[in-house]
């Protein structure tokens, strides 16, 4: 691993098994195992009583196979800079760590996946076991208002709402059952329309849309993004998420759950479900590796994809995304490039209770968002300096941006 510790979690590593044989653990040397590793060749030959081969005896000779070349959809340009950028933001904003995943929307093609803390693959045998697991597709966490796109977007395909449908229940707290669900600042706007409630993330204004969209709707859509069960990308220990049965849902917690609240998602997940917004509709699984001696992996004519919005639907929510951003109170981009966004804000459930003060900040978007080269999520996790993602987890995104702007010869003012 001549660079050390980049993309470490994504590669994993080659170590020792109990018969002291070399085998790929963890990443990618895990996965692809058995194809990485080869195969020996031997010889069996007749000997005579002293151990001596017999010329002319039986002979049987088969020669090794060396093991398979891959080439990823990985840019290390963009790995390196989100490396740079996350480990950077995780010092800065005082977290406990985070994790980057950049995709290609239309492929599935992963172009960058970061972790911190991280590790040297080389010093292995040294290391922490805990941070061998790639938390981008084995740490479940509750994914709060970055979530909120998903719901939207199930509700505009159903026909449920439309970005000028009006909130009738957002002047006040909502009452479910026994408890009572606030806005994040506790202040209220009767009359807004679903634009608006996108815009100031009002979980109010998201159990209305839920309620609009139904509960078997809403928990059918958690399946067809793909919640609650693996992507399938080619990685080892891809974790499912925390989604409980249809039948297991009490109203309070489908309520929360419209805004990201009461349920666990992977990182690659929540990258898959937007990339879905940014291609036009279609769930395609990500992928790490593009060819294998030489072979493409999947035929970029015949990519499987699974339609789960309509290309209409998907115009509206990346328009509303935008809007986010560019109405947003903080100066994220000067607004050159049109940039697809999200901010989210989660609190962490301990002992029973959620906590104010422990949280998961992140951001999700694409960009340029009529026509998205990438989909990108940024995780932090319980950062001291801010509780909310937008001030912690959205910065470092647009770092990284500008960065793969420059390596990808985007054009910020076209």
């Amino acid at each position: 691993y001549p660079q050390q510790t980049l993309a470490a979690h994504l590669l994993g590593f080659v170590g020792k098994n109990t018969q002291g044989e070399n085998t790929g653990y963890f990443g990618l040397e895990g996965f692809y195992n058995d194809i990485l590793k080869g195969e020996d060749g031997f010889i069996i030959q007749e000997k005579d009583a002293f151990g001596k081969p017999i010329v002319l005896g039986k002979l049987k000779k088969t020669e090794p196979q060396n093991g398979a070349n891959l080439k990823l959809f990985l840019d290390r340009k963009i790995q390196w800079a989100a490396e740079k950028r996350l480990k950077k933001g995780v010092e800065q904003y005082g977290a406990l760590g985070g994790v980057v995943i950049v995709a290609d929307p239309d492929t599935g093609g992963i172009l960058a996946m970061a972790a911190y803390p991280n590790f040297d693959p080389n010093q292995y045998a040294n290391t922490d076991q805990e941070l061998f697991n790639n938390p981008a597709i084995s740490r479940s966490f509750e994914p709060g208002s970055i979530f909120k796109v998903i719901t939207m977007a199930a509700a505009l395909e159903e026909g449920a709402i439309t970005p000028e449908t009006i909130c009738s229940i957002c002047d006040g707290p909502v009452k479910i059952g026994e408890h009572e669900i606030k806005t994040w600042n506790n202040e209220y706007q009767p009359n807004s329309n679903m634009r608006q409630v996108l815009e100031r993330s009002d979980n109010v204004g998201l159990v209305f849309v839920g309620q609009a969209l139904g509960r078997k709707k809403f928990l059918d859509y958690l399946d067809k993004f793909g919640f609650g069960q693996k992507t399938n990308i080619d990685l080892q220990a891809e974790a499912t998420g925390q989604v409980k049965p249809a039948n297991l849902w009490y109203d309070f917690e489908l309520a929360t759950a419209t805004f990201g609240q009461g349920f666990g998602v992977t990182p690659i997940q929540m990258v898959q479900a937007v990339g879905a917004l940014a291609n036009g509709g279609y769930l395609i699984q990500p992928r790490v590796v593009a060819e294998i001696n030489g072979q493409p992996t999947v035929n970029p004519e015949k990519i499987a994809k699974k339609a789960i919005i309509s290309p209409k639907t998907a115009r509206t929510i990346t328009d509303m995304m935008v809007g986010v951003v560019k109405n947003s109170s903080i100066p994220w981009t000067d607004g050159q490039i049109q940039i697809a966004g999200k901010t989210g804000t989660a609190q962490i459930f301990i002992n029973g209770q959620y906590d104010p003060n422990k949280t998961i900040g992140s951001f999700i978007g694409f960009a340029p968002a009529d026509n998205p080269e990438f989909v990108m999520l940024v995780v932090l996790f319980e950062s001291s300096a801010s509780v909310w993602g937008s001030r912690t987890a959205a910065p470092i995104w647009f770092d990284i941006a500008e960065d793969i702007f420059l390596i990808k010869s985007i054009n910020p003012k076209n």
